[in-house]
């Protein structure tokens, strides 16, 4: 029995999980705000570039959290149950943060990008780690591997589903930093805030999800136990 509404162990059921969380945490709208702002000085043909690199780097960090965070945990002798409890803490804890506190958030983020104004190979360090794709996102996606099926067949489908979601998370990178101009325009700072706390919102109820799946399975097994 899976306390996840969605049916992890199917491509459609995984991306739909996937994809707010690793959206809402990157959250490429408002983050293309700080990049236009960092790299005003920069012409628009090498914004377009670092945007394309960036989004190429972020992908390849999103889908090696997804893929091996787990599995790294689960051979330190962490059960899947405890890593659902510990990564939705993170996750939800993550979130709070940016519900109660935007500015601050953005704040961090502006200054992460210091160093993206004085040199020239900019792309992976800052732009993408941390700017992009931080300790918050890897810290996402290894909460979201924890929710893998235990299946061996089903486990395939959700990591083709999640390593999707980490792809179009990639490509809106990519497509927002190349307008950041346009959508400094249309949005603004205010617009970004508010963004930001929907999409906030929405990764504090994905985190407790994660942490209510992780409490079913320590229950289940702890059950199981006190049974046997």
């Amino acid at each position: 029995m899976d306390f996840s509404p969605l049916p992890t162990s199917s491509l459609v059921g995984a991306f739909l999980l996937a994809f707010p969380a690793l959206f809402s945490i990157v959250n490429p709208v408002g983050a293309s705000l700080i990049f236009d702002q960092a790299m005003g000085g920069r012409s628009r043909d090498e914004r377009r570039k670092l945007a394309r690199q960036i989004g190429f780097y972020a992908f390849l960090v999103l889908l090696g959290s997804l893929l091996l965070g787990g599995y790294i945990l689960n051979f330190f002798g962490v059960s899947l149950g405890a890593l659902r409890v510990a990564g939705g803490l993170v996750v939800a804890i993550r979130a709070w943060s940016l519900l109660m506190d935007p500015q601050e958030q953005e704040d961090r983020k502006a200054s992460q990008t210091e160093p993206a104004q004085r040199h020239e190979d900019v792309a992976f360090f800052p732009l993408t780690m941390p700017f992009t794709t931080g300790p918050g996102s890897i810290s996402v996606a290894i909460a979201l591997s924890s929710q893998r099926p235990t299946e061996g067949a089903a486990v395939a489908p959700f990591f083709v589903g999640a390593g999707l979601a980490a792809a179009v998370v990639a490509v809106l990178v990519w497509l927002c930093y190349s307008a950041s101009g346009r959508m400094m325009r249309l949005l603004g700072p205010s617009g970004a805030r508010v963004l930001s706390r929907l999409v906030a919102f929405l990764l504090l109820c994905i985190g407790v999800q994660i942490i209510a799946s992780g409490a079913e399975n320590l229950m289940a097994k702890f059950l199981t136990a006190h049974h046997a």
